[in-house]
C-alpha cells in the first residue's frame, strides 16, 4: 500500500500491518500442518509397525504365561479371551499341539485356522514353499518374529511364533498391508484436514486480523493528521473491554489535546510578540517623526527670537516705536511655542493613557452655547457670522472638559480657514441614541488627497495659512485621540461652498 505525504515529502511505501499479521499465521500453519504430514509421511508407518509389533507380542507373552500358569487352553474361557484380544488388537492367533498337531484354540474359522497351521507346520520343518517369503526381523529364546509375503497374492503378514514348555506353538500374525492402507488413509486424511482447516483459517485470520488491527489503523490515521497539525480527529472505543490499544488511543488524544492547546499557546504568544514588536517599532517610529516634527516646528519660532533679541541687544533700531514692535514678535512667538508645547503635552497623555476619560452626564447644548458665548470675540475678529439654532437642552455621556476641548478646537479651525460669506455654521442633531455635534465653515473643501491625513499630527493641509494664523497641525491628532479616548465617531465632510467636521455622543 502506497502512502504519499500531502506536505512534499518523499513517497514512502508501507505495509498493511494486517496483511503481515495474516501472512504470519498463514505461514505458521501452512508450515505446523506442513511439518504434520512430513512426520506422518516419513515416520507413521514406522510407528505403525511398531506398535503391531508391540501388540503382537504382548498377545504371545499373554498367551505364554496363561499356558505356563497351567491354564485349559481347551476351555471356553480361554478361547473367549483369546478371541476378545485378537478383535481388539486386529490380530490372529493359532494354538496347536506339537506332538499331535492337533488345533487346540484358534481366534478364526476352521478353514482359516487350516490354512495358518499349514503355514505354522511349513516354519516347524522348515519346508516352505515357494509361495512363502519369509524375513526375520527379530528371534529370541522361545519365539521368532518375522515378515512373511505370500507370492501369490502379495499379501504380508506381520508374524510370531513359538513353542511353549514343549508341549504347544502359539502362532500370532497380522496383516501388514492393513497398515500400509491406514498410513494412506490417514496422510490423506490429514492433507485433506491441513487444506480444510488452512481455508477456514484463513477466512478467520482474516476477519480476526481486521478487527485487532483496525484500531491500529485508526491510530495511525490519527496520528497522521497529528503530523498535518490536524488534532479534529479523535479515537474513540468500540469495544466495551479496555485493551493496550484502547489506552494508547486515550493517550493519543490526550497527546493531541495537549498539543492542540500548546500550540494555541504558541500562537497566542507569537501574535503578542508581534504586536509588541510592531508596537514598539511603532513608537519608535512615532518617537522619531515627533522629534523631527517638534524640531521643525520650533525651529522657525525659535529663529525669529533669536534674531529679534540679537537686535534689540545690538541696538539696530533704537527709537522706541521699533523696539516695541521687536518685543510683540519675541512675545508672540513665545506663545505660539507655549501653545504647541501645551497641546503637545495633551496629546501625549492622551494617546499613551495617562489620562482616562471621565464619563459623567451633561447638556450638550448649554456647553456649545457657552462655548460659542465665549467665543464671540474671536468671531468678531475674523469678521464671521456665527449661526446656531435653539435647541432643547439634550443630556449626552461624555467627559464634559474634553469634549468641550473638541469643540474648541473645530470653532478655531473654522475661524482660521473661513473665506466667502464668512458663516460659522453650528448644528445640533438628534439620532438613535445619539447627538452629532458639527461645525461648519465656508470656505474651499479640503483637497481630497489630504482628507486622511488631516487627523496626523503636524499635518498642515496649507504650510503658508497655517504660519499665518499660528497653526501647530496639532489640533485635529487631538480631536482623534479625545474621541477615540470615549470610543465615539468623529469625521469631516467637504461640500462645494465650505467643509464640516463632526462628533457625536451617546444619549443613553
Amino acid at each position: 500500500m502506497k502512502q504519499t505525504s500531502d506536505t512534499g515529502y518523499k513517497k514512502k511505501i508501507t505495509h498493511s500491518i494486517r496483511l503481515e499479521i495474516s501472512l504470519a499465521f498463514l505461514m505458521t500453519m501452512i508450515i505446523a500442518f506442513g511439518f504434520c504430514i512430513i512426520m506422518n509421511v516419513l515416520f507413521m508407518e514406522k510407528y505403525y509397525v511398531k506398535d503391531k509389533i508391540d501388540t503382537i507380542m504382548q498377545a504371545y507373552a499373554s498367551t505364554q504365561a496363561a499356558i505356563a500358569s497351567g491354564e485349559d487352553i481347551s476351555s471356553a474361557a480361554f478361547d473367549k479371551n483369546i478371541s476378545e484380544i485378537c478383535e481388539r488388537s486386529n490380530i490372529e492367533m493359532l494354538i496347536v499341539e506339537l506332538r499331535t498337531s492337533n488345533v487346540k484354540a484358534s481366534s478364526k474359522s476352521e478353514s482359516s485356522s487350516d490354512a495358518m497351521k499349514l503355514v505354522l507346520l511349513d516354519l516347524l520343518t522348515h519346508n516352505l514353499s515357494t509361495k512363502n517369503k519369509i524375513k526375520h526381523i527379530e528371534s529370541g529364546e522361545n519365539y521368532t518374529l518375522q515378515v512373511d509375503t505370500d507370492v501369490e497374492n502379495g499379501t504380508e503378514y506381520l508374524e510370531i511364533w513359538g513353542v511353549v514348555e514343549d508341549t504347544y506353538v502359539v502362532f500370532v500374525r497380522t496383516v501388514a498391508q492393513s497398515i500400509r492402507d491406514n498410513v494412506k488413509i490417514s496422510n490423506t486424511f490429514m492433507a485433506m484436514t491441513a487444506f480444510t482447516a488452512l481455508s477456514i483459517g484463513a477466512i478467520l485470520v482474516l476477519f480476526i486480523s481486521k478487527k485487532v488491527t483496525a484500531p491500529i489503523q485508526r491510530l495511525y490515521h490519527i496520528s497522521d493528521e497529528m503530523k498535518k497539525l490536524n488534532f479534529e480527529a479523535k479515537f474513540e472505543d468500540e469495544g466495551k473491554h479496555k485493551n493496550e490499544i484502547d489506552i494508547l488511543g486515550q493517550n493519543m488524544n490526550e497527546l493531541s489535546e495537549i498539543l492542540e492547546a500548546s500550540i494555541k499557546d504558541l500562537k497566542t504568544a507569537n501574535i503578542a510578540l508581534r504586536q509588541d514588536i510592531s508596537k514598539k517599532e511603532e513608537i519608535d517610529e512615532m518617537r522619531k517623526e515627533f522629534l523631527s516634527n517638534v524640531s521643525h516646528e520650533l525651529k522657525t519660532p525659535i529663529a525669529l527670537i533669536q534674531g529679534y533679541a540679537e537686535g534689540l541687544k545690538e541696538g539696530i533700531n533704537d527709537d522706541e516705536e521699533s523696539k516695541d514692535f521687536y518685543c510683540e514678535v519675541i512675545m508672540d512667538e513665545a506663545s505660539k511655542m507655549n501653545i504647541m508645547v501645551k497641546k503637545l503635552l495633551t496629546l501625549n497623555q492622551l494617546e499613551f493613557g495617562n489620562e482616562n476619560a471621565t464619563m459623567e452626564r451633561f447638556d450638550i447644548v448649554e456647553l456649545v452655547k457657552n462655548y460659542v458665548k465665549s467665543a464671540e470675540l474671536l468671531a468678531r475678529q475674523k469678521e464671521a457670522t456665527v449661526k446656531i439654532g435653539n435647541y432643547k437642552p439634550i443630556f449626552v455621556w461624555g467627559d464634559e472638559f474634553r469634549v468641550e476641548e473638541v469643540l474648541q478646537n473645530y470653532f478655531s479651525n473654522a475661524l482660521n480657514h473661513i473665506s466667502g460669506e464668512k458663516i460659522v455654521d453650528i448644528k445640533i442633531t438628534e439620532k438613535e441614541n445619539k447627538v452629532r455635534v458639527s461645525v461648519f465653515n465656508t470656505g474651499n473643501p479640503i483637497p481630497e488627497d489630504s482628507l486622511k491625513h488631516i487627523w496626523d499630527k503636524f499635518y498642515k493641509v496649507d504650510k503658508a495659512r497655517t504660519r499665518e494664523y499660528g497653526g501647530s497641525g496639532v489640533g485635529l491628532s487631538i480631536v482623534k485621540a479625545i474621541m477615540e479616548s470615549m470610543n465615539q465617531d468623529y469625521g469631516v465632510i467637504n461640500y462645494d461652498n465650505g467643509v464640516e467636521f463632526y462628533f457625536e455622543l451617546e444619549t443613553k
